[in-house]
């Protein structure tokens, strides 16, 4: 009768037993420099730099939430002939807020399988001077994103994730329709709790890399 309601007792908290996979933590936050680049010929490949602010929270064994905030910037300068306030400055701002939740199971010691669903808006806002007057014109592009792959530690010091997703907006000029997105990134950790970590998410048009510093708890 013992053995019976150890066993049963076993069973019943199995579904609670899940985790992440040894050294894996869920809950963290991370700042850092932010870069993305346009792959367009007609433009010359323009690209902005800034910064950014990400984190994510584990709700449950097998759940987390995360959210963050991206900045970038460049201004283009252009001689219009003249004294210097006849010069063109345009000024090119992208911001990058995101909410998601996520989901991750236990595959191996050292391998988790993740899955994740966000939301994130982009908008920019091109301020230009000119002749002592400026005017400014702003646009947005709300996207839905969904996310597969693995997140692994193959050592002690590092830990690794590949995911593969789909990304689509509405938008006037279809900008962001229909696309398909690859994500890479590495940490490499110093103690349990800090670490330096670097991303690459290369879409059909733009690839944005991001080095910053992760605190997990």
């Amino acid at each position: 009768m013992r053995n019976t309601l150890i066993l049963a007792a076993l069973l019943a908290a199995a579904p609670f037993a899940a985790s992440a996979a040894d050294g894996l933590s869920y809950t963290y936050v991370e700042g850092g420099y932010s870069h993305l680049k346009l792959h367009s010929s007609e433009l010359d490949d323009p690209s902005v730099d800034g910064a950014y602010v990400r984190g994510s929270y584990a709700v449950s064994t097998q759940l987390y939430v995360f959210g963050g905030y991206t900045r970038m910037s460049r201004t283009d300068r252009v001689d219009l002939g003249g004294t210097p306030a006849d010069r063109l400055s345009l000024k090119t701002t992208l911001s990058q807020p995101e909410l998601g939740i996520g989901y991750f199971q236990q595959m191996t010691d050292k391998i988790d399988f993740v899955a994740d669903l966000g939301w994130q808006r982009l908008e920019a806002k091109l301020k230009a001077k000119a002749y002592g007057e400026s005017a400014t014109d702003k646009d947005h592009v709300n996207l839905g994103r969904l996310n597969l792959g693995i997140r692994g530690k193959p050592s002690e010091h590092t830990e690794g994730w590949l995911k593969v997703g789909y990304i689509d907006g509405e938008h006037a000029d279809d900008i962001f329709d229909s696309k398909f997105v690859g994500t890479a990134g590495l940490q490499v950790s110093f103690n349990r709790t800090w670490g330096i970590v670097g991303e690459v998410q290369a879409y059909d048009g733009a690839t944005q890399a991001s080095l910053g510093v992760r605190a997990s708890f």
